[in-house]
């Protein structure tokens, strides 16, 4: 059996049943992070991300963006915990043809993001490789009382976004900004019940909130912040690498967020009873049952 026939997350599923781990792991595989014990206030966010050339994005493509794109997606993972990154290791694969040049600028996005970001590079690998790749490992933390993972949000809330959808792959997939900031608001501001990145696809991402909550969701076409990038509504549901929040709150909450930050988050829908499914309500206010996809590597 090829892993096509089981896709990408039936493969991480096949692995997850493997894997055992010590009392030290508060959450392992299946959030953005993996969160570890550190002290009494806090916690350790860890999480890994890999690009690859052909995937992630093309050798023609500026170095800079590239390198710059390595560090952010795990910096976007961070985030999606509501943490604070704070140091990583890098491994790269490289041809034996790259020009010494091409890897400077590519090392030096990487180094600007994480300089802007107050991230450590700490060190990491060199390999020999047919197409470049690189992989960024990331150490953050989060108080124990801000953090935020997929699996705590409750029927009655709001679901929220940052910035708009659809689209990125007309350049916003390398030049994207990661939400830290943002998410260190609303930990500061609110109580966040669920969130995750958007890397995969709106409903898809959407889809793993709902599967670890047990519940479902409404979505509004209208209220969708739709990027002028999008082709259309399809692109913004679908699409993706926006790397944008994609968060749950209370409705008193969302109220107060909603009205400091009108234009940075934005309300799309209500989480309901697992029994409803994820449905969509176009601007004819007609219902449509919605299927949980998006991009997957298999």
């Amino acid at each position: 059996m090829q892993i096509g026939a089981i896709g990408e997350f039936g493969l991480i599923g096949r692995f997850k049943k493997q894997l055992k781990t010590d009392a030290t792991v508060i959450r392992g595989t299946g959030d953005d992070c993996a969160v570890l014990a550190l002290d009494t206030k806090r916690y350790q966010l860890f999480t890994c991300d890999m690009i690859v050339e052909g995937v992630d994005f093309v050798k023609k493509q500026d170095p800079y963006l590239i390198g710059r794109k390595a560090v952010a997606v795990s910096l976007s993972d961070i985030a999606a915990c509501c943490g604070l990154p704070k140091h990583c290791v890098i491994a790269l694969g490289l041809p034996g043809s790259a020009d010494v040049r091409f890897v400077d600028r590519l090392f030096k996005g990487m180094r600007d993001i994480a300089q802007e970001f107050g991230v450590n590079i700490v060190g990491g690998d060199i390999s020999r490789a047919p197409k470049l790749t690189v992989d960024v490992s990331m150490l953050g933390v989060v108080e124990k009382n801000k953090i935020a993972l997929r699996d705590a949000a409750r029927p009655g809330d709001v679901i929220c976004v940052s910035g708009s959808l659809g689209g990125s792959i007309r350049g916003k997939h390398l030049r994207f900004t990661p939400r830290v900031r943002e998410a260190r608001y609303l930990s500061a501001n609110a109580k966040v019940h669920a969130m995750i990145d958007i890397s995969d696809g709106l409903i898809q991402d959407l889809g793993h909130i709902l599967m670890q909550s047990n519940v479902g969701a409404m979505l509004y076409e209208e209220l969708i912040p739709i990027s002028t990038q999008a082709r259309d509504l399809e692109d913004a549901l679908y699409s993706g690498e926006d790397f944008e929040l994609l968060f749950t709150l209370s409705r008193t909450e969302a109220a107060k967020i909603l009205k400091k930050k009108k234009g940075v988050f934005s309300p799309i829908g209500e989480i309901v009873h697992k029994k409803f499914g994820l449905m969509l309500f176009d601007r004819r206010n007609r219902r449509h049952r919605l299927k949980s996809k998006g991009y997957r590597h298999f």
